[in-house]
């Protein structure tokens, strides 16, 4: 019942998630960009799994991808690249993050 009840509640919470990812363009993140707050997500990693374990505080697989340099920082270069080309992004906020992934042919 216990599990049953603690499965519910992360399908729930990833749900969530799905529902707040969305486009967005660069341009808009810009003041979250200058505060720092804005994390790039790997092209390789699912960014509704990245919000979901920043949110549950899984410490060691964040840790884990930002060792691999997976998830970081949006780099200035690429800040710059970014307003450069009008970029669409897919972004999800895990306050204080605004975590960013770049738009791949599938998506």
């Amino acid at each position: 019942m216990i599990e049953e009840l603690l499965r519910q509640d992360r399908e729930l919470k990833r749900g969530k998630i799905i529902s707040e990812t969305a486009r967005i363009p660069w341009q808009e993140l810009q003041r979250f960009f200058a505060a720092g707050k804005v994390m790039l997500v790997a092209p390789g990693l699912d960014l509704v799994d990245v919000a979901f374990a920043l949110q549950e505080d899984d410490v060691d697989q964040v840790k884990s991808w930002t060792e691999a340099l997976q998830v970081m920082p949006v780099p200035d270069d690429q800040a710059k690249e970014w307003i450069a080309s009008d970029a669409l992004l897919w972004a999800v906020v895990v306050k204080p993050w605004v975590l960013v992934q770049t738009i791949g042919p599938d998506s």
